[in-house]
C-alpha cells in the first residue's frame, strides 16, 4: 500500500493513475465474483460462458490532466526564464572571490533583534540571517526559483501550494529544516507579528504538515495567482528557538537563522556584525551562487546625516546611497574623488518610483475633506524647487506608479474604463473626463489661477479668510496642522511649502524628530501630516491592501498611513490582486492609481528614477545590471584595489 503521504508527493498525473488504477482493480473484482456465472462445464472446455460486459464508464479528457504542476519556480504571468538546471542568475559572476569586509552605515538606533513585530527598531541587516522557501530573480518581472523547498506543486487554479523541502536544508545550529519548522513561521508571523503579516497572508487559509519535508498551504476562494508566491517568501525560523519565548517582544539575543550569514557581534543600538556562515548548506545553489561574497558585513550606526556623510568621506565606512541632490552635486568634489578612489555613479532602474508625498492624515477631521486636500497641492510649487534646489533632478511624482507603464494617463478608456464604470456614482465625475493634473506654477498665470482654485474649494468647505488666517466659518477654528519630519535635509523644503500655505492662510507648523520617534510614531499613525515614500514593484498584488485598505488603516503598523477608508478602493485592489494577465493586471492598477490620485490623500513630491552611488573603489561587480537593479551583495571585494586602499580587509 502507498500511504497518504507518499502520494501526495507524487506528481499529478501518478497520483490520479494511481487511483484510477484502484477503482478499476477493485470494480474487477467485483464484476469477476458477481457478474460472471461459474459453469463446471465450462473449466472442462465445454461451450464458451455467457460473460456480461462491464458497464462502459465516461471519462472527460479534463479529467486526465495533470492535479497538479510540481516546478523548481513559479512565475506570476508567463514562462520561467531559468530551467530546472540552471546554473546561476545571469546578472551574477559565479566565479566571484569570497572575502573581505563589508562596511556600511546605518540612520536607526536599534533596540531589538526581531525584525517581524511592531515593537523597537530593528537592526540593519537582518535580513541576510533567513532564507524563504523559493527566492525571486531580479530580471524578471516576478518569479522565484527554489531554496529551502527545491520545488512547489500548484493546481491551476492555485487554491493550494505544496512546498516539497530540500532534504538537505539546515538551520544554522546545524538542525534540519522541517515542515514543522515552515507551518511555525507562517502562525507565528500571522498570530504573533506585526499586523502587516495578517495583512500580506489574507488569502491563506491554512497551512499543515503532510510529512516531515512536504508542508502545503491552502488558500481562500478567489483568484490567487500571486498567493503561492507571497507565502514562498517566508522567512523560515526555528521552531525549537523560538518557543517559550515571547516573540511579540523586543529582544537581543541573538536568534538562530536560516541564511548565509549569522550575527557574530552587536553592540546594542551602535553598531552589528554579521559572519559568512562557512558550512552554509546552500552556498553553491544556483540562486546563490555569485553572491553573499563578504565574509563579514558590519553596520554602523549615524543618527546626523551629515556625519554620515562625512564618515563616508573619511573611510568610515564603503557605499552609500546620496539622497540629496544638492549634495551630489556639490559634497563630493574632494581630491579621493579626483584620484578615482571614490566613484561615483547614477545608475538607473527599471521600476516603478512609487509615490513620495506629504502624506494626509484623513484620520484628522482637518483633512476629511476632499476639497480641503485638494486645496493643499497649492503648497508644493514643484518647478520652483526643482531649479532653485534640486539641480533640475527630478521629475514630478503624478501617479503612485510614475515611470512605468502601470500609471493612469489621460482619461480612462477600454477595460480600466469598465472597471470603473460601476462606481461611477461613488467617484467625481471628472475622474472620467479629464486627466488628474497637479498644479504647474510655470504656466502663464499659473500661480494666480491654482491660488484661486484652492480659496474656492476651501470655501467650499467651510472656510474663509479673516485677517489673513483660514478658519472654519462656523467654530472660528483656525486651519493648523504640524508637519513632522526626520531628515534636517527637508527642513528647507518644508519652509517653502509653509510659505506657500501662508498665501492662503494656512499655518503649519514643522518639527524635526530622531528617526526612532518618527518610526514609531507613523506605524501608531500619531501624526497630522508627514513624508513618506510607497515603493512599487513591477507586478504589484497582495501588498496594495497594506497600503490602501480599509481594514489596514485601522491596524498599527500597515502602511495605510494616510487612512484611505473607499470601498472603490478596496474594490480596485481586489482586481488587482487577481488580475489573470499581465494586461488584467495594467488595466487593473491603472483604475487603482487614477482612485487614489482622485481622492487627494497625499500632495505628490518628485522621483529620481535610479540611485546615485558612491562607493570606495574597492570592489568588483557583475557586468549586468538586471532589470530590478544593482544589489551589493552581488559585488565582491578586490584584493589588488583593496590592497591599494588598505580597505575592506577582515
Amino acid at each position: 500500500m502507498i500511504s497518504y503521504a507518499a502520494s501526495m508527493k507524487m506528481p499529478g498525473r501518478e497520483r490520479l493513475a494511481m487511483t484510477m488504477t484502484s477503482i478499476l482493480f477493485a470494480g474487477a473484482l467485483t464484476l469477476s465474483t458477481a457478474m460472471v456465472p461459474i459453469n463446471p462445464a465450462n473449466a472442462q472446455g465445454g461451450e464458451t460462458p455467457v460473460i456480461n460486459p462491464a458497464p462502459t464508464v465516461p471519462v472527460d479528457e479534463a479529467d486526465l490532466a495533470p492535479l497538479t504542476t510540481r516546478s523548481h519556480g513559479i512565475s506570476l504571468y508567463g514562462d520561467l526564464k531559468y530551467g530546472p538546471d540552471f546554473h546561476h542568475f545571469d546578472y551574477v559572476n559565479p566565479d566571484a572571490p569570497k572575502g573581505g569586509r563589508l562596511v556600511q552605515s546605518s540612520i536607526v538606533a536599534f533596540d531589538t533583534l526581531n525584525p517581524f513585530t511592531l515593537k523597537g527598531n530593528p537592526a540593519s541587516g537582518l535580513g541576510l540571517i533567513y532564507d524563504s522557501l523559493m527566492v525571486a530573480s531580479a530580471d524578471e518581472p516576478y518569479a522565484m526559483y527554489g531554496l529551502i523547498a527545491h520545488s512547489i506543486e500548484v493546481p491551476e487554479d492555485r487554491s493550494f501550494a505544496i512546498f516539497h523541502l530540500d532534504p538537505r536544508a539546515r538551520f544554522q545550529d546545524g538542525s534540519e529544516i522541517t515542515a514543522d519548522d515552515v507551518v511555525f513561521s507562517y502562525e507565528i508571523l500571522i498570530n504573533k507579528g506585526s499586523p502587516v503579516y495578517r495583512q500580506v497572508f489574507s488569502q491563506v487559509e491554512g497551512a499543515e504538515v503532510i510529512d516531515e519535508l512536504t508542508v502545503k498551504f491552502t488558500f481562500k476562494p478567489g483568484n490567487n495567482r500571486e498567493t503561492p508566491m507571497t507565502v514562498a517568501g517566508i522567512s523560515i525560523m526555528p521552531k525549537k528557538f523560538w518557543e517559550g519565548k515571547d516573540f511579540s517582544k523586543t529582544t537581543f539575543e541573538i536568534p538562530v537563522g536560516s541564511g548565509a550569514y549569522r550575527i557574530a557581534s552587536i553592540e546594542a543600538g551602535r553598531s552589528i556584525t554579521y559572519e559568512r556562515v562557512k558550512d552554509y548548506w546552500a552556498e553553491d545553489f544556483p540562486v546563490n551562487r555569485g553572491q553573499n561574497n563578504f565574509d563579514t558585513v558590519h553596520y554602523d550606526t549615524y543618527l546626523d546625516m551629515e556625519v554620515q556623510r562625512q564618515a563616508f568621506l573619511a573611510g568610515e565606512y564603503m557605499i552609500r546611497s546620496e539622497h540629496s541632490s544638492r549634495d551630489w552635486n556639490t559634497a563630493y568634489d574632494t581630491p579621493a574623488v579626483q584620484r578615482g578612489d571614490i566613484q561615483k555613479e547614477f545608475m538607473p532602474d527599471h521600476l516603478p518610483s512609487g509615490m513620495q508625498a506629504y502624506v494626509l492624515n484623513v484620520r484628522n477631521p482637518l483633512f476629511a475633506d476632499r476639497r480641503v486636500r485638494r486645496a493643499l497641492q497649492y503648497g508644493l510649487d514643484f518647478q520652483w524647487l526643482n531649479r532653485a534646489m534640486f539641480y533640475g533632478a527630478y521629475s514630478r511624482t503624478d501617479s503612485f506608479f510614475a515611470n512605468s507603464e502601470l500609471a493612469a494617463t489621460g482619461v480612462p478608456t477600454g477595460a480600466e474604463l469598465a472597471l470603473l464604470e460601476p462606481y461611477r456614482d461613488q467617484l467625481p465625475e471628472r475622474l472620467f473626463t479629464e486627466p488628474y493634473k497637479l498644479p504647474n506654477f510655470d504656466a502663464p498665470n499659473g500661480r494666480r489661477d491654482a491660488l484661486r482654485e484652492s480659496m474656492t474649494l476651501l470655501n467650499e468647505a467651510g472656510w474663509e479668510v479673516r485677517d489673513k488666517i483660514l478658519v472654519n466659518k462656523e467654530t472660528g477654528q483656525p486651519f493648523r496642522f504640524e508637519l513632522i519630519i526626520r531628515q534636517p535635509g527637508l527642513e528647507k523644503i518644508a519652509l517653502v511649502v509653509k510659505s506657500r500655505l501662508k498665501q492662503l492662510g494656512i499655518d503649519m507648523d514643522i518639527r524635526l524628530i530622531d528617526t526612532g520617534q518618527w518610526v514609531n510614531r507613523i506605524q501608531a499613525f500619531d501624526f497630522e501630516v508627514t513624508t513618506f515614500w510607497w515603493t512599487q514593484s513591477l507586478t504589484p498584488g497582495n501588498e496594495q491592501r497594506v497600503f490602501w485598505s480599509s481594514e489596514a488603516a485601522d491596524q498599527p503598523g500597515s502602511r495605510n498611513f494616510a487612512g484611505i477608508k473607499n470601498p472603490v478602493v478596496d474594490a480596485m485592489i481586489e482586481n488587482v490582486a487577481s488580475a489573470d494577465s499581465w494586461e488584467e493586471l495594467v488595466a487593473s492598477t491603472r483604475a487603482l492609481d487614477r482612485v487614489l490620485l482622485w481622492g487627494d490623500y497625499v500632495i505628490p513630491q518628485w522621483y529620481l528614477g535610479g540611485d546615485r552611488m558612491v562607493w570606495w573603489n574597492i570592489f568588483g561587480r557583475p557586468d549586468t545590471v538586471p532589470l530590478k537593479g544593482m544589489s551589493i551583495m552581488r559585488w565582491w571585494m578586490d584584493p589588488d584595489k583593496a590592497a591599494k586602499l588598505q580597505m575592506g580587509g577582515n
